[in-house]
């Protein structure tokens, strides 16, 4: 039998008007909050990357109408890229997802909320009556607030019964999760911002950081220490094209280069042996190993000259500050986990880190996702506890008031198993939430055909338009950055506040109370009577945090962070002076059970794929503009940004390929790999070297290319190599 809609909702079942509406029911559909004046600027954290910036709202009429960068917020300094710039333009796009939809004769179909979340229960509960919860799962995102996050987490798994969840972080940062998990033991990125203006020597893995995080390059050229900038990428980027040193490597091999440089740091005597013995473990097995990684060897496998590995490593030794930094070059690989690792041995091995201008540096994807990594209650429990742990469990439901039965006491599959799963007939059910996984998951089109194949897809959206949406069978339109309270975490551990400046189109809920919705429907509205707002929720998270090395527990509210200007964790206790940038292990003591620090590592493997006869190139991906943000669903509805990248896919490749094949920048070209073609425009540029071509990750038709491998150890997807090859398109387009 339907559940009556709750009288709170139903009053926005038929048509609304745009006007700011009161809201007794507590459900966000109504006033701004936290702005006094119609008139008036209030400042937020920007909704696209984990940079963090601060933006202030401009506000006519109680509306936003135009923003510019917080001047004194320790993360941007009065900076904003353009994709800050154009952060209210998503907002009034003619695409928003206004009304719930469901697919009725074929048609996504205009319902009302009582249906939908009807006919979400009533095909999600015959799915679990037939199969079970095993059958059921669901897919987070980054892009949500922390509270969001945790909500949904604990709904889907401790209310409903769906078995397994992960998020999109698993595209971008399960590496650096699993990595600093069994270097540090904690998933603990150990900086701040300032040591980008600290470092007299910035070393960058796989990033090309002024295209990616343009802020952060913009705290590159604040540093007065005259830093060697080095950029290990086999791309000439942009980053590299302004870095003293760049070792343009082969594809994939930055774990023997890592290594070797590790062997030559010990030859030159550049280890800080006091700080070995005293924090670490594990040194000398890791001194021997790297024994096997002689530079002459190191270069016939890189391809980087012997004497600029020395030269590198001559630098690192004669530099005292010395800051490693990392992001999707290494994150995406199929031995992901170890090449960070690798990364961080040479941090400890010469005492960089705990120190201004140092330390082994992962820089986040998306806004919220260290929010995610902490809180999102898929791959580990609130908080970064373990499902497996009882006394975790105890913890959760002590503060939650979830009872402890109900809370999983085991993992779930990862993102790549549930999608196996899917095209298997395991997963029956799917809810995909504020995330484009038709169009960003590797692989090939094999996904496409395997959502066809479920019983339900539910897809929660901004957009009804998305690759994901098409296959859905039921849309729940959802609120967007601007339209909701909540906080982001960013790459450096600051906490932000997100508020609510505009209210959101149609019949569109916030996440937050779309879950308030769906707890309703299930009948498990009791299990979350706590769950009030965002902010009673926050105050649940700060608790959960308690004694963990992510404690916030001194952060007493929103008011606190606001005044703050976001606050990074740890913060125990309350402090009306913290300072406004900290970082970890100042002290020496690690998470570890002993307090020390491991060296972690492992015998680099090949790629899955090599280049044949048929397919001679490595293909790369990667930004291919900072105007331009993952599956594009955003920052296309910006005309400004559109106006500043190329509207259809490009292939880069090196001028000696491309006389090979007779072709010139403008030609068309035809892009295949073991998986699918695609039609590309041809850019040629010195930035490739031969044998490799550049595509930018931003286009739909990209993942018809890539290879679904994943690192073992993080079950991170491989976007970044696989083999294809490129022909010629002749005749009339």
């Amino acid at each position: 039998m339907s559940l009556p809609i709750p009288n709170f909702i139903r009053q926005f079942e038929g048509p609304l008007t745009r006007e700011l509406v009161r809201d007794p029911g507590g459900f966000g559909l109504g006033q701004v909050p936290r702005i006094a004046k119609p008139d008036a600027t209030t400042d937020m954290v920007c909704g696209y990357c984990s940079t963090g910036c601060s933006l202030k709202l401009h506000l006519k009429e109680g509306r936003p109408v135009n923003l510019s960068p917080t001047p004194d917020y320790p993360v941007n300094l009065g900076m904003a890229c353009p994709k800050g710039w154009e952060a209210l333009a998503p907002l009034s796009a003619p695409n928003r997802a206004t009304h719930p939809l469901m697919r009725i004769d074929g048609a996504l179909t205009r319902v009302g909320w009582d249906a939908a979340m009807g006919r979400f229960r009533s095909k999600l509960r015959a799915i679990q009556n037939a199969h079970g919860g095993d059958a059921l799962a669901f897919l987070s995102t980054g892009q949500i607030c922390t509270e969001e996050m945790a909500f949904l987490g604990t709904l889907a798994r401790c209310g409903m019964g769906i078995a397994h969840g992960d998020g999109n972080t698993r595209q971008c940062m399960a590496t650096a999760v699993a990595a600093y998990k069994g270097s540090f033991g904690f998933d603990a990125p150990p900086y701040t911002y300032a040591d980008f203006e600290e470092s007299d020597c910035i070393v960058l893995v796989g990033s090309n950081l002024c295209i990616a995080h343009p802020i952060l390059w913009q705290r590159v050229l604040r540093n007065r220490r005259g830093p060697e900038i080095v950029v290990i990428d086999p791309r000439r980027t942009e980053t590299a094209a302004a870095a003293t040193q760049h070792l343009a490597i082969a594809p994939k091999s930055d774990l023997v280069l890592l290594y070797g440089l590790a062997r030559l740091l010990i030859e030159n005597g550049a280890v800080e042996r006091d700080f070995v013995d005293a924090h670490t473990s594990g040194f000398a097995a890791f001194e021997a190993f790297v024994d096997d990684f002689p530079a002459g060897r190191v270069a016939r496998e890189t391809g980087v000259p012997e004497a600029a590995l020395r030269r590198l490593a001559d630098t690192v030794r004669d530099r005292d500050r010395v800051s490693f930094w990392w992001t999707m070059g290494v994150n995406q690989s199929h031995q992901a986990t170890r090449t960070a690792q690798a990364i961080i041995n040479l941090a400890l091995m010469t005492g960089n880190i705990g120190r201004p201008g140092t330390g082994a540096n992962s820089i986040t994807g998306q806004c919220n996702a260290m929010g995610s990594r902490l809180f999102s209650n898929t791959a580990s429990l609130l908080g970064g506890r373990d499902f497996i742990d009882a006394a975790h469990r105890a913890e959760v439901a002590a503060t939650t008031g979830i009872p402890e039965d109900r809370i999983p006491a085991q993992n779930c599959l990862a993102y790549d198993q549930i999608l196996d799963g899917v095209e298997s007939g395991r997963i029956r059910g799917l809810w995909v939430v504020a995330t484009n996984t038709a169009h960003s998951w590797s692989g090939g089109g094999r996904l496409g055909r395997a959502l066809e194949k479920l019983d339900l897809l539910v897809v929660q959206d901004m957009y009804a338009d998305t690759a994901t949406a098409r296959f859905a069978d039921i849309v729940l339109p959802a609120a967007g950055w601007g339209e909701k309270d909540g906080t982001f975490i960013n790459s450096e551990r600051r906490i932000g506040l997100v508020k609510k400046v505009a209210r959101a189109p149609g019949e569109a809920l916030s996440d937050f109370n779309i879950f308030k919705l769906v707890a309703h429907h299930f009948g498990v509205a009791d299990l979350f009577a706590g769950w009030i707002d965002p902010e009673a929720v926050f105050a649940m998270l700060a608790e959960l945090s308690q004694g963990r090395p992510c404690d916030f527990s001194g952060i007493a509210g929103y008011r606190d962070l606001e005044a703050g200007r976001g606050i990074q964790w740890p913060l125990s206790e309350p402090d009306e002076d913290v300072a406004p940038e900290r970082r970890l292990f100042e002290d020496g003591r690690f998470f570890h059970a002993d307090g020390r620090a491991r060296f972690v590592f492992d015998a680099p493997r090949p790629p899955a794929e090599v280049p044949c006869g048929r397919y001679p190139f490595v293909l790369l991906t990667g930004r291919g503009s900072s105007s331009q943000w993952h599956t594009g669903t955003r920052t296309q509805t910006s005309a400004v940004l559109r106006r500043l990248h190329p509207d259809a896919i490009y292939v880069e490749l090196s001028p000696a390929d491309a006389a090979e094949l007779g072709l010139e920048t403008g030609d068309r070209a035809r892009l295949a790999s073991r998986r699918g073609e695609i039609e590309v425009a041809v850019r040629v540029t010195s930035a490739v070297k031969r044998g490799e071509v550049f595509v930018p990750m931003h286009f739909e038709e990209v993942n018809a290319l890539t290879l679904g491998e994943v690192d073992p150890h993080s079950r991170q997807p491989s976007y970044k190599h696989c083999a294809v090859g490129l022909a010629p398109v002749r005749g009339p387009q």
